[in-house]
C-alpha cells in the first residue's frame, strides 16, 4: 500500500507498532519543517558529498542493497494468513499479528520522503538547487528506512542509513512544521497525553472499547477531515500533527499491542478532529473527539 501524507493516520498506526516507529516519525517531521538551511545541513551530510565519483557510485550500490534488506525484514499484513481457530483464540493471535506486520513497506516509505514530504508541496525545495534537495532526500529517506527496519538489520547496516542523519541534526532539528490555526489545542492535548499515568492509560483502552460500535461514522468522519485539510491545503498541517501524535503516543507509555488492539486510531480521530476543528461539522468532530471526552470528561481543547 503506498503511504501520502493525505493518509498520515494510517502510517501512524504502523509506527507506533514498529520498535523505532518513533524516530521514523521524527525523520519525517524534520523533512516537514525543514527550512534551506536545514536542507543544506542534511545534504552536506550525505557520505557520498564531495567525493569522487567512483565512490559515490560503490556508495550508493552500498545504500541500495542496505534498502533491500530493509524492504525485507518487516513483515506486512497483507502477507500474513488468517491463523484460524475457535473465535476467542483467533482474536487473540490476529492480534500478535497486528503488533508485529505493517500496512506498507519501505519503498512506499521512501516515496512518501521524496515525493511527499519534499514534494512540490514544500516551501523552500522549489527554489533549492536540485542537487542539494537530492542529496537531503537521500539522508532523509536512509534514515527514515533504517529506522524502520531496526530489528531486522545488521546494526552496522542500520548506523550507516541513520547516522548521517543524527550527524545533521545532532545540535539543530531545524524548524518544526506549523500545526495551524489549532497549534495550542494540539500542543495541549499532546501535552496532557505524554503525562499519563497507567491509570490514564486505562481510561484510554476502556474508551477504545466503548467506541468500537462507532467505526463506520469514525471512519467517514476521518475521510472528512482529511478531505477538508485537502481543499483547505492544510494537508501538510494535518500531517505534522499526527506524525508528532506517534511521539506523544510512545512518551505516553503506550505500546504496541495498544497500537494494535485501537488506542492509536482514537487518538489519530482527536488528533484529526482537532487539527481540522474549525472545518467541520459539530457531528463529525464529537465521533472524533468521543474518545478524548470519556477519558477526560471534557471536550477537545479548541481554544487552545
Amino acid at each position: 500500500m503506498p503511504y501520502s501524507l493525505v493518509s498520515a493516520a494510517t502510517l501512524g498506526f504502523d509506527l507506533v507498532r514498529l520498535p523505532a516507529g518513533g524516530q521514523v516519525a521524527d525523520v519525517l517531521v524534520t523533512g516537514l519543517g525543514a527550512d534551506a538551511h536545514t536542507l543544506h545541513r542534511l545534504a552536506g551530510a550525505h557520505p557520498a558529498a564531495g567525493r569522487p565519483d567512483a565512490e559515490r557510485a560503490g556508495l550508493a550500490v552500498r545504500a541500495r542493497r542496505a534498502h533491500e534488506l530493509a524492504a525485507s525484514g518487516v513483515p506486512q499484513l497483507r502477507d500474513m494468513t488468517d491463523p484460524g481457530g475457535d473465535e476467542d483464540s483467533r482474536s487473540a493471535r490476529l492480534v500478535a499479528l497486528l503488533e508485529r506486520g505493517t500496512i506498507g513497506n519501505t519503498p512506499a516509505l521512501e516515496r512518501l520522503v521524496r515525493d511527499d514530504v519534499l514534494g512540490p508541496e514544500h516551501g523552500v525545495v522549489a527554489d533549492l538547487d536540485p542537487a542539494v534537495a537530492s542529496l537531503a532526500a537521500d539522508v532523509l529517506a536512509d534514515a527514515a528506512t533504517g529506522w524502520w527496519a531496526a530489528d531486522a538489520l545488521d546494526p552496522a547496516v542500520r548506523q550507516e542509513l541513520t547516522s548521517p542523519y543524527s550527524t545533521a541534526t545532532a545540535w539543530e532539528h531545524g524548524p518544526r512544521p506549523d500545526l495551524g490555526p489549532m497549534g495550542p489545542g494540539l500542543a495541549e492535548l499532546l501535552g496532557e497525553l505524554r503525562s499519563l499515568d497507567e491509570a490514564g492509560r486505562r481510561r484510554w483502552r476502556l474508551a477504545v472499547d466503548a467506541s468500537r460500535a462507532q467505526r463506520r461514522p469514525w471512519a467517514a468522519a476521518m475521510h472528512g477531515a482529511a478531505w477538508a485539510a485537502h481543499v483547505s491545503g492544510r494537508t501538510r498541517t494535518l500531517a505534522a500533527a499526527q506524525l508528532l501524535s506517534v511521539s506523544a503516543f510512545l512518551d505516553a507509555g503506550f505500546t504496541a499491542r495498544d497500537g494494535a488492539e485501537g488506542v492509536w486510531n482514537a487518538l489519530a480521530g482527536c488528533v484529526q478532529g482537532l487539527a481540522m476543528a474549525d472545518l467541520l461539522d459539530e457531528e463529525s468532530l464529537t465521533v472524533l473527539g468521543g474518545p478524548w471526552t470519556m477519558v477526560t470528561g471534557r471536550s477537545l481543547p479548541l481554544a487552545g
